[in-house]
């Protein structure tokens, strides 16, 4: 009992400092104080870390100290990203009935034409580069920029406070059906924990204002309805969740396995087309529940097509493939490699081919994985998303909260290092001139393979024991 009161009291502790830290952090560290600000973010980890693995404190306590962790930060101006100037801009755009995507904040302000309140204030805050590629939020992202223009359309700050309570909502409803998928999992609940009470979930979501967690909470629930059986309610959040960000249009290929029932290509490589016919009924339901995920996108993005829309929306989409870089790891290598041998950048030629590679290892989990089992069908969610990630040109921070929502129903923790070391990509935004330091990112990745290959390692070692387990007990029902 003893013992137990004094692992409360450290509790109790780490949530008085966290808290403390996290208004620290939001209110008065600017983004170019990085190792202030990558010191903090290891110590909020580390207590993080803690209160998970290791505090007597019960699921319920833990849960209203995370809800008390985001209220804290209600009122803060977003320290570590410009964003959301944008998303303000946008909702004010549509709360005025026009359309965002017909048009550059530059173009309104080289016009002189001051359309919303604080256009020069949000032009300025949002930079150039924001402000000249014409909007790639989709609609669902629009609507939540437009329910903070309905609340302040004339203060940054309410619209602020309105766009932050929505992310708080979403990270709730994604706490509670990450504990209903824990629990058909057979999986630990408190490990919904590692994202709920991450540092980098709060400070980079919650904190900076990206919409990310409305995204994953339609993801978490379409996977939980998906799993009871209920696919048609689970195609139409699916749809919801692409139409917030389009990242989750990478996992329709790995659904069919689910629908299958079965590999569709045994490791034999034996394609069985005796087999399709049999499992004909099972692809008509998958066909079907790509049709309604994919027609919800459509509806919603309805009203906003115009003759300008394909062109301005698709060229805004191919920026990311074609331009940006950022934090990126095989890319930077190839990077590195065309400069040895061409010299010159060859991020135009590269931005192709990756997605390529990226298209056949996800149609790889698709056919040889049974995705059918639910611990499997996560487990290609996630690499299908890693993969994605270790090959892309641009890798922004949030990007990782799908694959840390989806790591949490695995027995994979790699992610939980790399919301920790993806700090580091934050020393570009400590020199005056945007600069990325590759030391940093070479750690950075490298602090995440060392994750990934322990995990592997522990996988393995888990998988034995089950064999080792399963043929002692068969062993002795022989005796």
């Amino acid at each position: 009992m003893l013992l137990d009161n004094e692992n409360k009291k450290i509790s109790y502790l780490f949530l008085i400092l966290s808290s403390a830290l996290y208004v620290y952090l939001e209110y008065f560290l600017p983004r170019t104080s990085f190792y202030t600000l990558t010191t903090l973010w290891c110590i909020l980890f580390g207590m993080c870390y803690c209160l998970y693995k290791y505090s007597s404190l019960n699921l319920k306590t833990l849960f209203i100290a995370g809800i008390i962790f985001r209220l804290l930060l209600l009122a803060a101006i977003p320290p570590l990203s410009q964003d959301f100037n944008r998303f303000i801009w946008d909702g004010r755009i549509l709360f005025k009935g026009l359309n965002p995507y017909s048009s550059t904040p530059k173009q309104w302000i080289e016009s002189n034409n001051f359309i919303i309140h604080n256009a020069q204030q949000l032009f300025k805050a949002m930079g150039l580069l924001n402000a000249s590629n014409y909007s790639n939020y989709p609609p669902v992202s629009q609507i939540g920029y437009l329910i903070a223009a309905i609340f302040g359309s004339k203060s940054i700050l309410i619209s602020i406070i309105v766009m932050r309570i929505q992310l708080i909502i979403s990270d709730i409803g994604i706490y509670y059906f990450g504990k209903k998928i824990l629990t058909i999992l057979k999986l630990p609940q408190k490990n919904i924990l590692l994202y709920f009470l991450n540092p980098f979930i709060i400070l980079e979501l919650t904190g900076n204002l990206h919409y990310e967690p409305v995204m994953v909470f339609f993801l978490v629930s379409s996977l939980y309805f998906l799993i009871v059986n209920n696919w048609k309610i689970s195609a139409v959040l699916l749809g919801i969740s692409i139409n917030v960000k389009l990242l989750p249009l990478l996992f329709i290929p790995i659904f069919i396995g689910y629908f299958f029932r079965e590999r569709i290509i045994k490791q034999s490589l034996i394609f069985s087309f005796s087999s399709l016919i049999k499992k004909r009924k099972n692809i008509i339901i998958y066909l079907i529940y790509v049709s309604i995920a994919l027609g919800v996108n459509i509806l919603l993005f309805l009203p906003f097509i115009n003759d300008a829309f394909i062109s301005n929306y698709t060229s805004s989409i191919g920026l990311w493939f074609k331009s940006f870089e950022f934090n990126a790891s095989i890319y930077y290598i190839i990077r590195w490699i065309g400069f040895q041998t061409v010299g010159w950048n060859i991020i135009g030629t590269t931005g192709k081919v990756l997605p390529v590679f990226v298209i056949l290892f996800i149609g790889y989990l698709s056919i040889f994985r049974n995705n059918h089992k639910s611990l499997n069908l996560f487990t290609s969610l996630l690499f299908s998303i890693s993969i994605h990630l270790m090959l892309t040109t641009t890798v922004h921070p949030w990007y990782l909260s799908i694959p840390l929502a989806l790591s949490i129903f695995t027995n994979y923790k790699y992610i939980f290092i790399w919301t920790l070391s993806i700090v580091l990509s934050y020393n570009a935004y400590s020199n005056p001139i945007f600069k990325e330091n590759l030391g940093f990112v070479f750690l950075e990745y490298t602090l995440v393979a060392l994750a990934l290959v322990y995990d592997f390692y522990r996988q393995k070692r888990r998988i034995q024991k089950i064999r080792l387990f399963h043929k002692d007990t068969y062993r002795k029902s022989k005796i």
